[in-house]
């Protein structure tokens, strides 16, 4: 164990001091004990405000698995289906086929992003009223008027056919919003955060004091984000971060981008949906979130990799370039986490920081898997 805490450390301290990562919560468990848990950094490097294991970070993505594990709960509960069309909850989200077909969209398909979406219209030639909102920038669009602009763009596919990573989860939050006749965030706290006591965890902040400030990767250390703040992914795309979105109370609640939480109650959550879904899920349920779930879809830029209903499954470590097990579960947020649930060797882990994109989709989340397994 001391040996692992060593070479973790070695990784933040690398990091931090390089100014890649400005403050992070680490956390891995391993057959039900915590053999990792640290924070380290700045929480607001300007105020001079540490990073505590109880720091609050806006999620990003790290939303999605929450949002989808509400949405299987329900199914446990008899109120939604797999096969169910989203249109049959949302008689304004009727996107069109490539043939110009209206698409026959499922819980199925939301959940594991072969609904034929994607994330984003070019602005360049989208005209502002039809421009629809993807969840990270901010917006007083509601479920309807964004997904009935959504509605407007053709499908990339036929549903089933493709998978492309997209607002599907938005979607699906609306969803069970629907269903349950009442905010997301409440729909997310009745089925999953309230049951496992993640009193952090939430559409808005519990205790504002210890909400991280966000920054963006630049040279030669990360800086403070703006309130309107572009920042380029891997592939080149500039992605907008509004981190006010969060206390604008006419945004749609994005099941795909929209929460903030703490590293100890994600981990909680992981652990819950490892350890087979108590009391959240069924058994079987949770089993079949950690499986792949796509068939043979492809996902050519992420060889080795399926996705399950709540991330990337890995079916090839070798081709997937990753130091866990086949079978692991992976995914992460682009404000600045990644997570990882590997159920061969009884590992759970929360990769949390304030630092985009780099502690989602950069070197530092994959060094401290490396560091794990000593690989």
């Amino acid at each position: 164990m001391f040996a692992v805490k060593e070479r973790i450390d070695a990784v933040i301290e690398k990091a931090i001091v390089a100014g890649k990562i400005v403050g992070t919560v680490v956390i891995v468990v391993q057959n039900g004990e915590t053999i990792y848990s640290r924070a380290a950094g700045y929480a607001d490097r300007e105020l001079g405000k540490p990073t505590g294991t109880g720091t609050i970070f806006r999620l990003a993505s790290v939303t999605k698995p929450l949002v989808a594990a509400t949405a299987l709960a329900l199914i446990d509960k008899g109120r939604l289906a797999l096969g169910d069309l989203a249109r049959d909850y949302l008689p304004y989200f009727r996107p069109r086929q490539p043939d110009g077909k209206i698409a026959d969209i499922t819980i199925q398909h939301l959940l594991t992003h072969t609904a034929g979406l994607s994330y984003g219209a070019d602005p360049k030639s989208t005209p502002t009223e039809r421009m629809f909102n993807s969840g990270l920038a901010d917006t007083d669009l509601d479920f309807e008027e964004n997904f009935s602009r959504l509605s407007t763009f053709p499908l990339l596919a036929a549903p089933g056919t493709l998978w492309s990573y997209s607002i599907a989860i938005d979607v699906l939050g609306a969803v069970v919003a629907q269903i349950e006749a009442c905010s997301l965030d409440e729909a997310v706290r009745r089925h999953v955060t309230e049951p496992l006591g993640l009193s952090d965890t939430g559409f808005s902040v519990s205790d504002p004091e210890r909400l991280a400030t966000p920054y963006a990767d630049a040279s030669p250390a990360a800086i403070r984000m703006g309130d309107r703040h572009l920042v380029p992914d891997n592939d080149g795309n500039l992605l907008t971060f509004a981190p006010s979105r969060l206390f604008n109370p006419k945004a749609f609640q994005s099941g795909g981008a929209g929460m903030v939480g703490t590293a100890p109650d994600f981990i909680a959550f992981l652990e819950t949906v490892r350890l087979g879904g108590a009391p959240i899920l069924k058994a079987a349920t949770a089993r079949a979130a950690l499986l792949n779930q796509i068939g043979d879809i492809l996902r050519p830029s992420e060889p080795g990799q399926g996705f399950s209903f709540l991330g990337a499954v890995i079916q090839d470590p070798v081709l997937a370039d990753v130091p866990m097990s086949k079978g692991s579960i992976t995914w992460g947020g682009v404000y600045g986490h990644n997570w990882f649930v590997d159920p061969m060797e009884g590992i759970s882990a929360a990769i949390m920081s304030n630092t985009a994109v780099e502690g989602c989709l950069g070197t530092y989340p994959r060094d401290i898997a490396r560091a794990i397994y000593n690989a």
